[in-house]
């Protein structure tokens, strides 16, 4: 079994930042992808940012958002930059995980809550 455990949300005001922490533990033999994605009250859960053979991010947060990932501690982080009301939703941390035997899981976090407000 993998743990996925985030942290780093929060309350901020618009054009603030924040830094949210995913870090991956148990059985794990490798990690093939980490990412972010996000909920927002009546909206689907949408990927926000993807760290796997490439690094990709949502149109809505390109130039402003900014993944990041230490495989040795299997942890990533999502730095938040300028952020904005609409960035506010729970932000879930996502691992594809190689575990024993070779065979690959998909894990989700608990998920944090993300608030832009004045």
């Amino acid at each position: 079994q993998v743990q996925l455990v985030e942290s780093g949300g929060g309350l901020v005001q618009p054009g603030g930042s924040l830094r949210l922490s995913c870090v991956a533990s148990g059985s794990i033999f490798s990690i093939n992808t980490m990412a972010w994605y996000r909920q927002a009250p009546g909206k689907q859960r949408e990927l926000v940012a993807v760290s796997g053979g490439r690094t990709n991010y949502a149109d809505s947060v390109k130039g402003r958002f900014t993944i990041s990932r230490d495989n040795a501690k299997n942890t990533v982080w999502l730095q938040m930059n300028s952020l904005k009301p609409e960035d506010t939703a729970v932000y879930y941390c996502y691992a594809e995980v190689v575990g024993q035997h070779k065979l690959t899981y998909q894990y989700w976090g608990q998920g944090t809550q993300v608030t832009v407000s004045s």
